[in-house]
């Protein structure tokens, strides 16, 4: 278990990371993600809008929002 989360954890070569959480692959984010997450880390993904937590050493989806859109 990487940093001792109970779901399965990977970053790619592009530095991005991702979880399985609920059987579903989910996109945590680059920058974003906390290094190292620990329990009650909050945080939102520019790219998709989406906000996830840590609570019981375990990554948890709490919602669906707007992506950030950048001017340039």
């Amino acid at each position: 278990m990487a940093y001792n989360l109970k779901n399965q954890l990977w970053q790619t070569g592009a530095l991005e990371w991702w979880a399985v959480i609920n059987g579903e692959d989910h996109y945590l984010g680059s920058r974003e993600f906390p290094l190292p997450p620990e329990e009650g880390d909050e945080w939102t993904v520019r790219a998709t809008g989406d906000r996830f937590c840590i609570r019981g050493g375990e990554i948890i989806f709490l919602s669906k929002g707007e992506p950030q859109v950048y001017p340039w």
